[in-house]
């Protein structure tokens, strides 16, 4: 975003996608990322840091090298924000269930070596993150209110339970990430927009 535009219509338009609404529970993890909490008792993230989080990982993600990069999610609600945001930037996917060995044995037929990954849930995506910790990878992390980070690298503080939300995240990553390469302008739209990068499930499919 351009430091010319309003910051009134650009946040409140960020806030309508529900990318600062956390959850009941605040961990200590989470803790200096939280603003406050609403009357119903939901506590909310500072959307200032997650804006600024959100550039010094598209600064990470270009220095290590898009192609080197992982993004993966058992998180339904995250399939098509990955699919959007690695088909702008080239970057892999692994989505479902993440195969145990995928970074750590090389034996395996599917093991990896990617220098960089991104997940979408701590909780949900353990296993990668156990891995890659293992094998010495760094972890870039969408973390609600409610989430254990000790084991991530760059801390995203969003709301990873919304479709809309997580949307707006990985829009907002894609493209700030395309402005860093000069291939896009800070007042430039970009192909897609937010809406099409959000997961389209009923409400049953998304309990």
């Amino acid at each position: 975003m351009s430091q010319n535009e309003e910051p009134t219509k650009v946040e409140e338009k960020l806030m309508s996608t529900g990318i600062r609404v956390g959850t009941s529970v605040k961990t200590k993890f989470m803790k200096p990322f939280i603003t406050k909490a609403s009357p119903e008792g939901t506590y909310m993230l500072d959307l200032d840091i997650t804006l600024e989080r959100i550039k010094t990982a598209a600064k990470f993600i270009n220095r290590t090298g898009i192609e080197k990069l992982i993004v993966c999610s058992g998180k339904q609600q995250a399939v098509t924000p990955i699919e959007k945001f690695c088909e702008l930037l080239g970057a892999k996917k692994l989505l479902g269930r993440f195969m145990p060995g995928t970074l750590t044995n090389p034996s395996l037929p599917y093991y990896i070596e990617p220098k960089l990954v991104f997940i979408s849930d701590p909780q949900l995506d353990e296993q990668s993150i156990t891995e890659a910790t293992n094998a010495g990878i760094p972890v870039i992390g969408l973390s609600n209110t409610d989430n254990i980070t000790s084991k991530l690298d760059l801390i995203i503080p969003a709301n990873n339970r919304g479709r809309k939300a997580i949307a707006t995240v990985y829009w907002l990553l894609a493209r700030q990430i395309l402005i860093e390469q000069g291939k896009l302008k800070e007042d430039e739209p970009m192909k897609y927009e937010i809406d099409d990068f959000e997961t389209k499930v009923t409400d049953e499919e998304a309990e």
